[in-house]
């Protein structure tokens, strides 16, 4: 029980009378990097929203270390989980240096003054994320995929636990794709755990160690990528045929 970081039982979430989310459970292990894959308008944003807290659920609940997320203090809970939005944009002429500076909130008190610890987290975060060379640059003229390795930066300099990311790779080019994947997976080898979405399948077969598969707002198959990725189910859900490769224990699909 001590590994389970989030645990979701029979989530429920509509708008109006349309149900995106229906009867979800879903749980993440420590050292775990789940992915959640699916077709557009599966459930998976609205999954994460309701993990993170930031969508209430119509029915349901869900919680973090075996604590109802509803009950926990925002303070703590910005310390324990870091959510990375789809697309995430900057509204304000920040330079990058302040804006991940801004992930230390959560540990600061009333006069906000960096510590040693802040500094220190900050640094990581900048080395980890490879953007040293954006700090004195304005956020709002970054490109999409550098504004997405900086808001991954200001997560990281908040050092969560437990990391919810919503297509992180979308805007990126292909090294910087292998690289925050590989970032992800090294958070959860040092004791914490991720939960991506991802709509490439071969980096969730890369990269993940079990998939969750969705479809209309219900889990299909929750397994290792070995058991997900089969002909048969992705033809189900995604109405695609695929030729299969086998590397050793690496699988590469491609849609046909």
């Amino acid at each position: 029980m001590n590994d389970i970081m989030l645990q979701a039982n029979n989530v429920h979430f509509q708008i109006d009378d349309k149900a995106i989310l229906n009867a979800v459970n879903f749980q993440v292990n420590k050292g775990e990097v789940v992915g959640l894959i699916g077709p557009n308008g599966a459930g998976k944003s609205s999954l994460l929203k309701c993990l993170s807290n930031l969508q209430p659920m119509n029915k349901g609940r869900c919680s973090v270390f075996g604590q109802d997320i509803q009950h926990i203090p925002p303070k703590q809970l910005a310390q324990s989980i870091g959510y990375l939005a789809q697309n995430a944009q900057a509204h304000w002429p920040l330079k990058v240096a302040h804006l991940i500076a801004l992930g230390r909130l959560p540990y600061q008190g009333m006069k906000r003054q960096l510590s040693a610890a802040d500094k220190q987290a900050i640094d990581s975060a900048v080395a980890s994320t490879e953007v040293g060379h954006l700090l004195e640059q304005v956020v709002t003229t970054l490109s999409g995929g550098e504004l997405t390795r900086v808001m991954l930066a200001r997560l990281l300099a908040t050092a969560p636990q437990l990391i919810l990311a919503d297509e992180p790779i979308a805007s990126l080019d292909p090294y910087h794709q292998l690289h925050i994947l590989q970032i992800l997976q090294k958070h959860a080898r040092r004791g914490g755990a991720v939960v991506v979405v991802l709509h490439d399948l071969n980096h969730a077969a890369h990269f993940c160690d079990r998939l969750v598969l969705m479809h209309e707002g219900s889990v299909i198959i929750d397994d290792v990528p070995q058991s997900v990725l089969n002909n048969q189910t992705l033809a189900e859900v995604y109405h695609i045929e695929c030729a299969r490769f086998n590397d050793e224990d690496d699988i590469y699909i491609v849609p046909k």
